[in-house]
């Protein structure tokens, strides 16, 4: 092979490099594969969206995944363990409760900042010789063809360059440019709500608690993060963003303050607040011709019970699993063959539908004021510390442990 020619072919090419793509190139590594990642932000935390100052909550699957992957214990040190979940719904008598004790396991999952989980994870790319990171750069045509992937990036100031793959993944998020050049469709519906998202400071220590707490407006939940403060993801109706977060300090937090209680004492010393809109979105099929869909650009979820980016990683999981399998049982690989990709989708089809249907669930039931919902949500919640092993289910679920498992997320290395 040429200079010219390697310069342009790759076994795979991951379009986006927030934190979905990054990890896929980080955990094909022991797979000895030619990866370029093409990311359209600058390659520095603070420019790269996924690696902003947002909190995300890892399940226990995502935690072992990390630790096959030789990165958990650099991110395990700027963690917060969860060790408990409090549910409760206002106005209602009473709360359950998800205990990790209970569950014996040491942690349910825990909290980490994203911008520095980004910085983990861009830190471990750039020690990897058979990645290619192009950036700032971003696929503008793709050409998909039986025997491979033709991607056009634009690279800046007029120049662009064809790269040439077995297989393209697109992880460039909820908005996927690339999958609508897959020729891939998207259901979406609106949830008429904005999330504010932010840190505070409570009166009280959370003690490795999260709060998941149901307003009329819409989910709160409080997760503990470094520093004794605590992380908010708020839905807020959509017409009231925009004055939500036009509030000042003081005045947010109170209203923040009627809407979650007294639990953790008085609200104080509110960090930077933004928003992002809430929607559910499901793409018709996860592949097409030499390509395949992963993370958002797969499924995009209500953020109610902090799964989006542990399904994501799933979806890595899983297809990482299927490559690996396709190179033991022949002397090559070929990551994009038909056969493999199949295997991919059917596999990851059940987790995704299943995580849909709960979390939209749980936003349809929670958010209606109507009587037989407010009656079921009673029951529920009763059931769910009374009726024997249902705690244990929803906790399997939760931690991302439930059904048919990737290596990856039995924390089994690749190789």
């Amino acid at each position: 092979m040429s200079t010219s020619r390697r310069d342009s072919h790759y076994d795979i090419v991951v379009a986006g490099g927030g934190m979905i793509g990054t990890c896929l190139a980080l955990a094909l590594a022991p797979l000895g594969l030619r990866i370029a990642v093409v990311e359209a932000v600058a390659r520095k935390a603070s420019a790269q969206p996924s690696f902003d100052d947002r909190s995300t909550a890892l399940s226990r699957s995502t935690q072992r995944m990390f630790e096959a992957m030789g990165l958990w214990n650099e991110i395990v040190a700027a963690s917060t363990p969860i060790r408990s979940i409090h549910v409760s719904d206002q106005g209602r008598f009473g709360f359950s409760h998800i205990d990790a004790e209970e569950q014996g396991v040491e942690a349910l999952g825990y909290v980490v900042i994203n911008r520095v989980l980004g910085s983990v994870l861009q830190s471990a790319l750039r020690t990897l010789n058979g990645v290619d990171v192009i950036c700032p750069a971003r696929i503008v045509d793709l050409e998909l063809a039986p025997e491979e992937a033709r991607a056009g990036v634009e690279l800046g100031e007029g120049e662009r360059k064809t790269l040439h793959c077995k297989l393209l993944v697109a992880a460039d998020g909820a908005n996927s440019s690339v999958r609508e050049m897959m020729g891939i469709s998207v259901q979406k519906r609106e949830y008429g709500q904005r999330a504010v998202i932010g840190n505070l400071l409570p009166e009280n220590k959370l003690d490795n608690r999260a709060f998941e707490r149901f307003t009329p407006q819409g989910p709160l939940a409080v997760l503990p993060v470094a520093d004794d403060r605590a992380g908010f993801i708020w839905a807020v109706s959509e017409h009231d963003a925009e004055r939500v977060l036009a509030l000042d300090d003081e005045t947010f937090l109170r209203e923040l303050q009627e809407e979650f209680g007294y639990r953790l004492g008085a609200f104080s010393r509110a960090g930077k607040r933004a928003s992002y809109p809430l929607t559910l979105s499901k793409a018709l099929r996860l592949t097409a011709t030499r390509s395949v869909l992963i993370g958002n650009a797969a499924h995009g979820l209500h953020p109610v019970s902090a799964q989006g980016f542990n399904l994501g990683m799933r979806d890595v999981a899983a297809l990482c699993d299927c490559i690996a399998d396709s190179r033991a049982e022949s002397d090559g690989i070929d990551p994009g063959d038909e056969e493999l990709l199949q295997r991919y989708a059917n596999w990851r089809r059940s987790d995704q539908n299943k995580l849909v249907r709960f979390t939209d669930g749980l936003v349809r039931l929670f958010g209606s004021r109507r009587r037989p919902f407010r009656a079921l949500r009673n029951l529920g919640m009763l059931g769910f510390d009374l009726v024997p092993g249902v705690r244990s289910v929803f906790a399997k679920h939760t931690m991302g442990l439930a059904g048919n498992l990737p290596r990856l997320s039995r924390g089994v290395p690749l190789k």
